[in-house]
């Protein structure tokens, strides 16, 4: 049988508990149901939840999480699950100090065991703490993974990715990808057919591989130097026209050089990748927003020769113009129906 820890502690959110249980759960079951030839077959997985003192503990949204006994580095895994905390602020829980430890000195000495260690999220921050993430490829929510890095440079970051995997390290991307990590604990202990079985009962897409479609590729303009905040604010207004960086720098009165530092300094990315990322968000809001014309997308963000759009499009959220708008015209569009139906105009 194999046995899967599930660690848990304040914070944290509900549903990676519940559903990796329910992921496993349903392997069980379709499990059983190959082998209904063996009398009483024993499951396939187990799984015990645990905390640091073997206390139930509080979820982010109150909820109380019942646990089935205390955190032991000592027992044996074949895998150990650490469920995501959901902080706004990850100073907050990295300040947590004792926990941190406490959680970082056992999920070495698992990995030391040869446990597979997996977690999703901002879970990926409890490993990078604990260094084992050091030299290899991870993962996490793509709203987090500029400050990911800023913590963590040793770490091979691939944000844009769903699911990654390394030395027996299995890393997700944000909130639901504990999905995604479940199956595929499914997969690495009970093989591909198994495990292609249960994301299809339970409907879950493992051809996700890229969070690229759902990132902002923008922050607001969280920073405070007013020559780069006007020199956005200029962009945003001319955003149907071409660019060059000479006519920005001489409507700023600064040299093209020191237009380019400041850039860097304030917002971690040079003028043109800044306006490269605000034409494909200013794209995407159009797209979500009414059926319209790519042509007409196209010319109001700035770019005349649609294969060059397109092709920057794709490359920066993994789908095509009209993938993106298939997959998010719709939600939109329903809103707005939900909306006028209660009489709100904005």
């Amino acid at each position: 049988m194999i046995t899967i820890r599930i660690w848990v502690y304040d914070g944290i959110l509900a549903s990676g508990v519940a559903g990796t249980i329910d992921v496993l759960n349903a392997a069980n079951h379709l499990s059983a149901r190959e082998v209904t030839r063996r009398p009483n077959p024993l499951p396939m997985f187990a799984w015990h939840v645990e905390s640091l003192d073997g206390q139930p503990v509080r979820a982010a949204s109150g909820q109380s999480i019942v646990v089935d006994g205390k955190i032991d580095p000592r027992k044996r895994a074949d895998a150990v699950l650490i469920t995501a905390p959901f902080f706004s602020n990850m100073d907050e829980f990295i300040g947590r100090r004792e926990q941190l430890n406490a959680l970082s000195s056992a999920l070495r000495r698992q990995r030391k065991a040869g446990a597979v260690l997996a977690t999703y999220c901002t879970g990926n921050y409890l490993l990078a703490e604990a260094g084992l993430l050091d030299g290899r490829v991870a993962t996490t929510h793509w709203a987090k993974a500029p400050d990911f890095a800023r913590r963590y440079p040793r770490v091979e970051l691939r944000a844009q990715e769903v699911l990654t995997g390394q030395d027996g390290i299995i890393s997700g991307g944000s909130v639901t990808s504990y999905l995604n990590l479940a199956v595929r604990l499914v997969e690495i202990f009970a093989g591909e057919k198994l495990a292609a079985m249960t994301a299809k009962s339970l409907l879950i897409d493992m051809n996700r591989t890229s969070q690229a479609s759902y990132a902002k590729l923008l922050d607001d303009h969280g920073h405070a130097d007013p020559l780069v905040a006007r020199a956005q604010q200029r962009m945003e207004a001319t955003l149907h026209q071409g660019f060059r960086l000479s006519e920005l720098a001489a409507w700023l009165a600064v040299s093209e050089r020191t237009l380019n530092r400041r850039f860097k300094q304030a917002i971690g990315l040079a003028p043109l990748a800044y306006l490269q990322n605000l034409r494909i968000e200013v794209a995407k809001q159009l797209l979500e927003s009414r059926p319209i014309g790519l042509d007409v997308v196209g010319q109001r963000v700035g770019y005349g020769d649609l294969s060059t759009f397109r092709q920057l499009f794709k490359r920066k959220t993994g789908l095509s113009p009209s993938e993106y708008q298939m997959r998010f015209v719709r939600a939109s569009v329903a809103d707005d129906m939900e909306r006028e139906s209660h009489g709100i105009v904005d």
